[in-house]
């Protein structure tokens, strides 16, 4: 968690300004070879008053997170229209396309060190837990909607199974490298549509049979 900062513009541009440094510094060097100094220096401000914003270069890849989290909900709150949980979803991944395209390079040079089971950078662990439970209550605020019908079980699992599919498409657009990430957006238009008929078809109870051994596993998996 970044510590309290103040509760005025300027301090929340000498914020930005301190993320948008790190990120020049780790897609030029490298997210281990960059320094928090380093990082004061290119955001031309001191050392303790980057220090003073983030206490850590863990900490300010976690504001980089909420920082994404934030645009990604501002857009699909603009963009997601239509009933069908097939248009909300493929709405709501586009958006995470276009919000993050800026960072697209720096993704792929950052994903070994955020692809580390261990890392405090990686999306599943504690420190990334607020960017997570951000990106979950995308899934169950904006996405779902409440003309969305499916078996009760799997609608109570719904939104963190949205959020490992969003995993599944943030790494499929980190490697990525086609133009404007064309493929990656090809993938969430065919995609969509299969969601929201899984969920459909969820309600029939022949379907049980698979459908809650498979949530059982993904349930004892996330203990």
């Amino acid at each position: 968690m970044t510590r309290p900062e103040p509760a005025t513009a300027r301090g929340e541009e000498t914020r930005q300004q301190i993320i948008d440094a790190a990120l020049r510094l780790f897609e030029q060097n490298g997210y281990t070879k960059t320094t928090m100094r380093a990082i004061a220096g290119e955001a031309g401000v001191s050392v303790g008053n980057a220090y003073y914003y983030f206490a850590s270069k863990e900490h300010l890849v976690q504001g980089f997170y909420q920082l994404i989290q934030t645009l990604h909900e501002q857009r699909v709150e603009q963009t997601v229209r239509g009933d069908s949980l097939a248009a909300r979803w493929q709405t709501m991944e586009l958006a995470f396309v276009d919000v993050a395209a800026p960072y697209h390079e720096f993704g792929g040079k950052f994903f070994a060190s955020a692809a580390e089971p261990t890392s405090p950078l990686s999306p599943f662990s504690d420190e990334s837990r607020p960017a997570r439970e951000s990106s979950i209550a995308i899934m169950r605020n904006l996405v779902i909607g409440h003309d969305v019908k499916g078996d009760k079980r799997l609608m109570a699992e719904l939104p963190n199974l949205l959020w490992l599919a969003h995993m599944g498409i943030v790494l499929f657009w980190v490697h990525d490298r086609s133009p404007d990430q064309e493929r990656t957006r090809l993938l969430i238009r065919r995609v969509a549509p299969l969601v929201e008929r899984v969920v459909a078809l969820s309600r029939l109870r022949p379907l049980r049979a698979v459908l809650y051994p498979a949530l059982d596993l993904i349930e004892d998996l996330g203990k």
